[in-house]
């Protein structure tokens, strides 16, 4: 019946529904009949041929859908791993792909019978609420209900593309001067992250120049504003371990030597519930282990 009610409630139609689940029109409507006379209330507004969730049924098809999502991805990893090893991780993007990838080989090599699958994730959210064992997270050590292991802090520098650089520096002609030089990048196209919003006041902040700093193209991602900085388009702030492959094919230049350290860090965070669970007791050993033979 949960089944049924899901398909047709996804595809708004009981016909997409029978044929997303090999059966006849007639068998989802009785199977929804069914659903509706033992929960006591009505889940469709049927007209003719059509049908609409009622907001009660759009409330309970939202519930219903995670629920079935999780026995979905439960039943998936006991086929690909009936040992049961398996570490569903929520990593953030440009970190798992530039820092974590290259050296999750390392790990699976010396646990093989453990099966990773990883979801990105931007910022906090409700472990309760999410088929994850642990997130990588970039911020202060105080998720709620959970414990946090601290991986590594963050520089970020000033870099934009070589040519941008030689541009700014014709038009300043005050470049001997390092303050002066500095406090005309607030005239230049800055390149903002959502998820450091106040990096760039932070970072002329602390060559005592007291900016807003705003103007600029605002990212989602490292990632995009790295390419947007490689494009020419201005000049982003960005964590320096996560950019050292521009760095070194001299795609990106640091247009000052000082980065900016802050109080965040980037964490291991793992709900109470999950912290004697095996894989993920061996991953953050080897997390941890990982980044003190790196330091």
């Amino acid at each position: 019946m949960l089944a049924a009610f899901d398909a047709a409630a996804r595809t708004g139609s009981f016909t997409a529904a029978a044929k997303e689940l090999s059966l006849t029109q007639g068998a989802i409507s009785r199977q929804i009949n069914a659903l509706e006379a033992q929960l006591n209330i009505t889940l469709f507004h049927r007209h003719k041929q059509n049908i609409q969730l009622t907001e009660i049924g759009k409330s309970y098809a939202k519930d219903i859908h995670s629920a079935l999502s999780h026995i979905r991805s439960a039943t998936l990893n006991m086929m690909t791993n009936p040992t049961g090893g398996v570490l569903n991780i929520a990593i953030l993007p440009m970190f798992g792909s530039r820092w974590l990838m290259p050296r999750l080989a390392d790990f699976l090599s010396k646990n093989p019978q453990i099966t990773i699958n990883t979801v990105s994730k931007l910022t906090q959210f409700d472990f309760s609420l999410e088929d994850v064992h642990c997130a990588i997270h970039f911020g202060q050590g105080d998720w709620a209900q959970a414990n946090s292991t601290f991986l590594m802090a963050e520089e970020s520098v000033a870099v934009c593309a070589p040519e941008f650089l030689k541009k700014i520096k014709q038009k300043d002609c005050t470049t001997d001067n390092k303050q002066r030089f500095i406090a005309s990048l607030a005239e230049q196209p800055l390149l903002h992250i959502s998820t450091r919003p106040d990096a760039w006041q932070q970072w002329f902040a602390s060559h005592s120049i007291f900016t807003p700093a705003q103007q600029g193209m605002h990212f989602e991602q490292f990632s995009i504003a790295t390419n947007a900085a490689i494009a020419g388009l201005g000049i982003a702030l960005l964590p320096k371990f996560l950019i050292e492959n521009e760095l070194k094919r001299k795609e990106l230049v640091e247009v000052c030597c000082t980065p900016l350290t802050t109080d965040n860090a980037y964490y291991l965070v793992t709900p109470n519930d999950k912290l004697d669970y095996s894989p993920v007791q061996k991953f953050t050993q080897w997390l941890i282990d990982t980044v003190k033979d790196e330091n």
